[in-house]
């Protein structure tokens, strides 16, 4: 069983940088690849940025690709998401989940969900 919290939303301005902090709860915490999602209103969930369970493996959404930047620290039990040059069209709630399944870019595949945290980025 994995619980996860995530931090580290609200609101900054077009241009600026965010860091999302997602804290676990659990001794598989580290056996687990991690994925960061974000939802806007009216909108379906939509993947953003995966890391394997050792952080060696990472991968993004091409909307994020060169913005954005996912890492871990399992002797913290806590994933990241470095969010640099944030536009508007970043606005969501990212939401931090876990899996055991090497199929990132699916949230069906992910065992385990944060509550979510808003960012919101004004014009």
């Amino acid at each position: 069983q994995v619980q996860l919290v995530e931090s580290g939303g609200g609101l900054v301005q077009a241009g600026g940088s965010l860091r999302l902090s997602c804290a676990a709860s659990g001794r598989t915490f580290s056996s687990h690849d991690m994925g960061w999602f974000r939802q806007a209103p009216g909108k379906e969930r939509e993947f953003v940025a995966a890391i394997g369970w050792s952080g060696g493996s990472t991968y993004y959404a091409d909307s994020v690709k060169g913005r954005f930047t996912v890492s871990r620290d399992n002797s913290k039990n806590t994933v990241y998401l470095q969010m640099n040059s944030l536009k508007p069209e970043d606005t969501a709630v990212y939401y931090c989940a876990a899996t055991s399944f090497a199929d990132w870019r699916t949230a069906d595949k992910y065992d385990y969900w944060g509550q979510g945290t808003q960012v919101t980025v004004s014009s």
